[in-house]
């Protein structure tokens, strides 16, 4: 069994870390960072992120952005002053694929290999072990890691290069906040024409407009459960990638775009930790109706 550090015990962080305990691991974890309680009893806990990479075999992070894996990886206290030569380091956050290469470029120098790992599933996937795995790097280290995302996913993808893996995540995203607003919409349009919004998103389950957003996030528009599993502000960082690549690759994404300011009207009314299926509030907010709301007349065309 390896000695894993763990960086970054979030909302999925957390569940991550409790599947790789589960599977025999033996966790190092950095403690100027939350620790949850349960946690706290079955790591190691060390003062900060080089001590963590100087304990684990493995070092993985698991942080909101960018800026935040860069602080991790390279601050005075990080995990490139704790490496020695042979070590992995995996970054499952989900950020810049441009920056993700130079990283690895960083840590490559040290003598050690570099997978980005970003995750889809959300809390319910990261709790549940069945996230999905996109993987950029090296086939030797992602052999040597396979079994650990194993222990956290279902479909598990070496995509490519560093880097790659990114890319991946950006454009599941992209896919994630169109399909989002696709069933916002058309939840909406049901609930105002008097169709009661959970019959139809219960309908279309059997049809070819069933997906798993339908599934998931038209429940939590249905019965208003919008407590994160993934934050609208999260979603945002992703979409704002995606449209930072598409400038600089000379490209339109005028949907993403869309759903980008929709996620902005939400933001704007107090909902940037909202869950991102409460994109359907910037919708409701436009129409001035909620798609809980009761069923009412049906409205005519003119």
């Amino acid at each position: 069994m390896a000695k894993i550090g763990f960086i970054g015990l979030g909302i999925m962080g957390a569940h991550m870390a409790r599947n790789l305990i589960k599977g025999g691991h033996t966790l190092i974890v950095n403690g100027a960072y939350p620790v949850p309680d349960d946690l706290r009893t079955q790591t190691t806990v060390v003062e900060n992120s080089t001590a963590v990479a100087k304990a684990a075999d493995i070092v993985i992070s698991m942080v909101p952005d960018t800026p935040d894996v860069a602080n991790v990886l390279f601050a005075d206290d990080g995990i490139a002053n704790g490496l020695t030569k042979g070590k992995l380091v995996i970054d499952m956050s989900s950020i810049s694929p441009l920056e993700t290469q130079a990283f690895a470029k960083k840590i490559n120098a040290l003598g050690c290999d570099y997978l980005d790992a970003p995750v889809s599933g959300g809390e319910v996937g990261a709790r549940e072990a069945t996230l999905t795995i996109m993987v950029g790097g090296p086939q030797k280290s992602f052999d040597l890691a396979k079994p650990l995302f194993d222990l956290m996913g279902k479909n598990i993808s070496l995509i490519g290069d560093n880097g790659a893996g990114q890319t991946c995540k950006v454009a599941n995203q992209i896919i994630v906040a169109l399909n989002i607003e696709a069933v916002a919409e058309a939840l909406l349009f049901a609930a105002r024409s008097g169709a009661d919004p959970e019959r139809v998103r219960k309908a279309l389950m059997g049809g070819f407009a069933s997906s798993r957003i339908l599934e998931v996030h038209g429940e939590r528009m249905t019965k208003r459960t919008f407590d994160p599993g993934f934050r609208i502000e999260l979603h945002q960082k992703d979409l704002n990638l995606a449209l930072d690549g598409a400038r600089k690759l000379g490209i339109a994404l005028p949907h993403t775009a869309s759903a980008q300011q929709l996620f902005s009207v939400c933001a704007a009314n107090g909902g940037k930790a909202w869950d991102h299926s409460a994109m359907v509030r910037a919708l409701e907010i436009m129409a001035n109706f909620e798609v809980a709301q009761a069923p009412g007349k049906e409205v005519k065309a003119a």
